[in-house]
């Protein structure tokens, strides 16, 4: 039977959690101006090394907040990040307007910032209409020998709780340096933001655990970090999404979206989060999680 977590303590979640704070390098300033677009691509992206420049990022304390996440098999298997998700009592997804659908099973990366959840393989999702639409998942690409410098990625998700989107360009890899709650070192991909849909300013913390996705429509990241100050976005490697996912023994299995561009990712991505493709975590910590 499908477990919702009751509508009060949705509502207690987004009204306390007014902007999700959890993971961050600098959520306190706006993006600098977009830089130049180019549809030019570069040399292929090389293989993690030591010299890749570091980035540090602090993981506060646990605590109840809201994320992003996406559907890669019709089993009921998503993919988030680590931070989203790890030390809560109990986690949702939110699948209309007061409602989620808990999440049975958590299962973290103890080697980078990504998670999979697990949802009854049996819930059907259902529109605000009441419609059941077909069950729609995406596909990755974990081929990264093949990314080249300069390639577009769309980051889709709930940046500041509420549905929203950005573009970048890659700029190659850095090692993440996580501190605090739990510490880790991972290889990403590090990105030049270029552009938001309109009305979106600011951090877009929210938006951690939503997909990458290239411009063929395939998933080729999940958002884990921004840097405002410096106008980056990071996503974890797909290698490291491939090993979790073969830890796991987990099989994703999807077709990709349309084919993104900049004029058109904002509808695209409403129609993700309309059809449940990508969908908002909730995390529930301490005395707000109900029992079980």
């Amino acid at each position: 039977m499908i477990r919702l977590v009751p509508d009060w303590l949705l509502y207690i979640v987004v009204i306390t959690v007014l902007v999700f704070v959890l993971f961050r390098v600098d959520q306190r300033q706006d993006a600098p101006e977009a830089l130049p677009d180019s549809p030019q691509t570069g040399s292929f992206l090389p293989p993690p090394s030591q010299y890749d420049p570091a980035v540090l990022v602090e993981v506060g304390p646990i605590a109840s907040g809201l994320g992003s996440a996406f559907a890669i098999s019709p089993d009921g298997w998503w993919l988030t990040a680590r931070h989203v998700v790890d030390g809560c009592d109990a986690v949702g997804l939110v699948v209309s307007r007061g409602a989620a659908v808990r999440v049975q099973d958590v299962k973290r990366a103890e080697f980078a910032d990504i998670a999979l959840l697990r949802t009854d393989s049996s819930f059907v999702p259902r529109t605000e209409e009441g419609e059941a639409p077909a069950r729609r998942v995406l596909s990755l690409d974990t081929s990264e020998r093949r990314f080249q410098i300069g390639q577009r990625a769309f980051h889709v998700g709930f940046p500041q709780g509420r549905p929203g989107e950005a573009y970048s360009r890659l700029i190659g890899r850095e090692t993440l340096i996580a501190r605090g709650r739990y510490d880790l070192e991972e290889p990403v991909l590090a990105w030049a933001e270029l552009g938001r849909t309109i009305g979106l300013r600011g951090s877009l913390a929210g938006i951690s655990g939503g997909p990458a996705l290239a411009a063929n429509g395939q998933v080729i990241g999940i958002t884990v970090a921004e840097s405002a100050r410096r106008g980056r976005i990071y996503t974890a490697a797909p290698s490291s999404i491939l090993r979790l996912l073969r830890v796991e023994q987990v099989e994703a299995t999807g077709t990709p979206s349309e084919r993104l561009t900049p004029n058109n990712y904002g509808q695209a991505s409403d129609d993700m989060r309309r059809d449940l493709a990508v969908a908002q975590v909730v995390c529930v910590a301490g005395e707000q999680a109900p029992a079980s």
